[in-house]
């Protein structure tokens, strides 16, 4: 029985019950401000990465704008206090470069050596690469550290052997003699790039191909291939930059001013005693860049058509 009076009550936790506790808001409400200093802390790093990015980009775009910017201006602005903005432009120094003995016959020389280059670079190296990857023979170590050892050999080093030979077969002043040249420094950087490309590539692919009646040849060229595209792409631009902006060996090599490239022609500026003419060095330097930012725009749209060529029947 009852007498009516109020006692306090004694709450016995029972298996399998929910319990209700006071402590639960508070244990939410830390919950939810550790979450918003996470927050905080992740978009306040990713503001630091976002300026140290503009940052870099900047300092890497600034000579180009430079060198843009220079090339529409007299020499004597340029000679004068720097400017950010070329507030008296004049295409004279465009007219100039345009004008001046050896332009197109210069820049067709680039091209044609240039292109011979990236093209015969690009076959001999896909084809080491296919070799180095897919197959095991002794002395492969050995031709890896090679490579390596050949990037490593300054190109000055090996200039006068290299001249001798080109004399001796009578390919100086010649596209012949300075595509071999350029075929020497940029053979060993296109191998070692596309050997990690086919590296990636699994070998059953090429297996499951030649099981459906292609020959290993076939299996290569109609399935390794596309998949490489990208590989072959990026390596290309690289080598195409690399035969484009060559200065050495085109200036050793190629010593009449109608068999010279670009880069040789762009001496043509200095102008002895009168003085570097540096608003045409920089419009002759803003031309030559064209080429460059032409043929990247041209094969990068096949870079992603690569990636997904090439696959085997299901």
């Amino acid at each position: 029985m009852t007498d009516g009076s109020l006692h306090p009550s004694v709450v016995v936790p029972v298996p399998g019950a929910v319990v209700g506790d006071a402590v639960a808001p508070e244990l939410a409400a830390d919950a939810t401000s550790e979450a918003a200093v996470r927050r905080r802390r992740v978009r306040t790093h990713r503001v630091i990465l976002n300026l140290v990015g503009v940052v870099v980009i900047a300092l890497a775009a600034f000579p180009v704008y430079w060198m843009i910017n220079t090339s529409f201006r007299t020499n004597l602005d340029i000679r004068s206090d720097p400017q950010l903005l070329p507030v008296h432009g004049t295409l004279a120094n465009y007219r100039a470069v345009f004008e001046r003995d050896f332009f197109w016959t210069s820049f067709r020389n680039s091209i044609m050596v240039t292109l011979l280059t990236v093209a015969l670079a690009l076959f001999t190296a896909f084809l080491a690469a296919l070799a180095i990857s897919r197959f095991r023979f002794r002395g492969r170590v050995a031709f890896l550290v090679l490579i390596l050892i050949v990037q490593m050999v300054p190109a000055e080093a090996l200039m006068i052997s290299l001249v001798k030979v080109l004399e001796g077969w009578h390919l100086r002043n010649s596209i012949v003699g300075l595509t071999i040249a350029y075929l020497a420094f940029v053979l060993p950087f296109t191998v070692w790039t596309l050997r990690g490309f086919v590296s990636g590539v699994p070998k059953e692919l090429e297996e499951a191909a030649m099981v459906d009646g292609a020959s290993r040849l076939r299996a290569f060229f109609t399935v390794t291939f596309p998949l490489v595209a990208p590989g072959l792409v990026a390596t290309g631009i690289f080598a195409f930059i690399q035969a484009w902006n060559e200065f050495t060996y085109a200036l050793v090599i190629m010593d009449r001013p109608s068999k010279q490239t670009l880069p040789v022609w762009i001496q043509f500026f200095n102008e002895g005693e009168r003085g570097t003419n540096w608003g045409g060095v920089m419009a002759a330097s803003t031309l030559i860049t064209i080429p460059v930012i032409v043929f990247f725009l041209l094969v990068q749209r096949r870079v992603v058509a690569g990636m997904t060529a090439g696959a085997v029947k299901g």
